[in-house]
């Protein structure tokens, strides 16, 4: 069953957020930016918007940084280039580099609420899951990895922008650092399947939105050789009507 006293608010409308939250509400939980909505973005003032109506109202800011977090966006967290600070974050995947483990982080005078043994889990704290996270904190420390993911995001979304304006399926080249999704006027299974039939594997969201999200040490040389995979699975595509690629 779900928990109750949930409500689902449209992503990145601050309007609608302001008619759902009032000071009776506990916390507002968003993904900084979408992943498997699609790999959306948020305008400029809707994340700032959204911690002046959490201050307002006395209302937790909890970002979900499972996707975003960890290096993705080419900073160490998302937020840090999208004009917020949460009062709760959460991490998990790239925390511990493909090993199991998962984080809840809070601002000092949220995390005081919590007693010892409050926050219990079975496996919680397991040392080798959390010598993982501790080695991928170590590797992202100097910088250089967080340097490479912006360099490459920009270098893919490049290529994904020169991809689409030769294909009218083509609709929008959007992301951050190495977390991109090209949307599509059509559904996105078939070149999904071609791509992977080709080995490179590449995944759909939201129906319509191809996403990609490499290893944040990707090259150059890699990114070029999805390219003219996709390129051709595209150009199959839309010569098939049926949805087929060929």
């Amino acid at each position: 069953p779900l928990v109750p006293g949930i409500s689902a608010v449209p992503y990145d409308d601050l309007e609608a957020m302001r008619a759902a939250v009032t000071d009776r509400t506990a916390a507002v939980i968003v993904e900084p930016i979408q992943g498997e909505g699609g790999v959306r973005l948020p305008s400029p003032g809707y994340l700032p918007g959204l911690r002046k109506l959490c201050d307002q109202t006395n209302t937790l800011l909890i970002f979900d940084e499972v996707q975003t977090g960890i290096g993705r966006t080419g900073y160490l967290f998302a937020y840090e280039d999208l004009g917020a600070t949460p009062d709760i974050m959460t991490l998990a995947k790239a925390l511990g580099n493909g090993f199991p483990i998962g984080a809840m982080l809070a601002k000092e005078s949220v995390a005081a609420a919590f007693q010892p043994g409050a926050h219990a889990s079975t496996f919680g704290g397991n040392f080798l899951a959390c010598r993982a996270g501790l080695a991928v904190a170590e590797l992202l420390e100097d910088g250089k990895i967080l340097a490479n993911t912006r360099e490459m995001g920009e270098y893919f979304s490049a290529r994904l922008r020169e991809l689409a304006d030769r294909h009218d399926v083509a609709m929008e080249v959007r992301g951050k650092g190495l977390l991109l999704g090209l949307a599509l006027d059509r559904p996105g299974a078939p070149l999904v399947a071609a791509c992977r039939e080709a080995g490179m594997l590449i995944n759909c969201t939201a129906d319509r939105v191809l996403r990609f999200t490499p290893a944040l040490i990707v090259t150059e040389k890699e990114i070029d050789a999805l390219i003219p995979v996709l390129d051709g699975a595209i150009t199959a595509l839309e010569a098939n009507p049926s949805g087929e690629v060929k």
